[in-house]
């Protein structure tokens, strides 16, 4: 018996229109194909595929609160244009696309948005040295 991976992240909206939001969201802003949906009204959940794991939305969330994750980081390879996407989709920029440079010889650039419904959102990317944008 052993950890396989991660088999999903869970995203609790608060009753239909909130859990119709962020579906509309994740799957018209990030493309995120939806896998399953369940349910009705105030009840109702779905899954969509993140590429490398799950996303479980519900509709049943009854307060907002922050655990041990503080983010959901999304890899991609155009942090700009992601934040641009977001940005045309009204949500938040809480942090604008910089460089960075993980252990002195891990260059990536990230940014960070605010979900639907005020989750942060991180957009990572890995870069070479050409991709690096200074």
């Amino acid at each position: 018996m052993s950890i396989k991976g991660v088999h999903h992240v869970s995203l609790k909206a608060q009753g239909a229109e909130e859990f119709q939001r962020v579906l509309d969201f994740y799957q018209q802003v990030l493309d995120c194909p939806l896998i399953r949906h369940w349910g009705q009204g105030d009840s109702q959940g779905a899954m969509l595929d993140l590429g490398n794991t799950i996303l479980e939305v519900t509709s049943n969330g009854t307060e907002r609160c922050k655990g041990l994750f503080a983010h959901l980081a999304f890899a991609t390879d155009d942090v700009d244009g992601m934040v641009e996407r977001l940005q045309a989709a009204g949500c938040p920029v809480l942090v604008q696309p910089v460089d960075k440079n993980l252990g002195g010889n891990y260059p990536i650039r990230i940014a960070f948005c605010a979900g639907p419904i005020g989750e942060e959102l991180e957009f990572f990317q890995e870069l070479t040295q050409e991709k690096r944008k200074k």
